[in-house]
């Protein structure tokens, strides 16, 4: 039996309480397991914690644990965001320790916005595989593809709606494949079931976050606001992008937008790259609708609050 959990660290512990009766582990392995699931463990045992629950379940199991990590880079993102990125990344190195000389691991999968490779979270740490936006090898297996999204509708007679759909939540382009957003199909669709007459919404925008993308726009001169401007108007703008940034790399030039924009889905490329140049647009209608109330509405916030933004901004939006 199989029994996959997608939860925090924090809410997965307690799932394995069972561990507590476990009779391959003993008493002082038992209190270290209790003290880490209800926060009473220090700091150097929360950084193993993986590893530790990783070791547990195998000899309880006498199997190796398969260790699926989602979106590994949202702590970093958030830690840049709000000035404890050099804590985290402390945090983060010890708890990545569990894909490292572990014989109690049979292999694992990372996701993530920004390039693993260069991360500094994962030095000392090899055998990687990185499969990018642009790499065609699994490029179908990062979304959905058209013939799945059919399938899916005609699964419930909704085959009448594929247009809406693919206008909506279609247009990723990753290696050789066009892949639509999972989660806006999926939600959209459930919709659909409950009401034939809804309207598509934006499921995937308003689950993620938008801190990263707010400070560059804080940021950004007329020069940015013009492009943004060529974006929603359905033009390209062809930008270099850096697949190695990393996170306390970020602010370093404003021009690390288009990249960031970029690997956090509000953004896709046309064509393949040319000397590491991008033509990049807006992939569907979702995302323009971010552009265009989201967006805008953050560069009037600046001029609003910053009057020295309006020599920047003067034409408006």
């Amino acid at each position: 039996t199989t029994e996959i959990y997608t939860l925090s660290l924090h809410d997965a512990l307690p799932i394995y309480e069972y561990l507590m009766q476990s009779s391959v582990l003993n008493e002082e392995e038992k209190k270290l397991f209790w003290n880490i699931a209800y926060k009473h463990a220090g700091k150097v045992e929360v950084m193993r914690s993986l590893q530790i629950l990783s070791e547990f379940l195998n000899r309880h199991y006498h199997k190796n644990v398969i260790l699926l990590i989602d979106e590994y880079d949202v702590p970093m993102a958030k830690a840049t965001s709000n000035g404890y990125y050099k804590e985290m990344l402390e945090i983060m190195k010890g708890f990545m320790q569990a894909l490292k000389d572990n014989p109690s691991l049979h292999f694992a999968v990372i996701t993530g916005c920004l390039k693993i490779a260069k991360e500094s979270i994962f030095t000392g740490l090899n055998n990687f595989k990185v499969y990018a936006a642009d790499d065609v090898r699994y490029d179908e297996e990062f979304g959905f593809t058209n013939e799945g999204v059919k399938k899916l509708l005609a699964n419930y007679n909704l085959q009448e709606h594929f247009e809406k759909v693919k206008e909506w939540y279609d247009g990723y382009h990753f290696g050789d494949a066009d892949i639509y957003c999972p989660w806006d199909v999926i939600n959209y669709v459930d919709d659909l079931v409950s009401d034939p007459n809804v309207q598509p919404k934006s499921y995937w925008i308003n689950s993620s976050g938008n801190d990263l993308v707010k400070r560059f726009i804080e940021q950004a001169d007329i020069t940015t606001k013009d492009e943004i401007e060529q974006l929603i108007a359905g033009n390209a703008v062809e930008k270099r992008i850096r697949s190695d940034l990393t996170y306390d790399e970020i602010d370093n030039s404003i021009d690390n937008i288009w990249s960031v924009l970029f690997t956090t889905g509000y953004l896709t490329r046309l064509g393949k790259a040319e000397n590491g140049v991008y033509k990049l647009i807006i992939p569907n209608q979702e995302v323009r609708e971010v552009f265009v109330l989201k967006i805008r509405e953050w560069f009037n916030q600046i001029v609003a609050n910053n009057r020295a933004s309006t020599n920047k901004i003067n034409q408006g939006f």
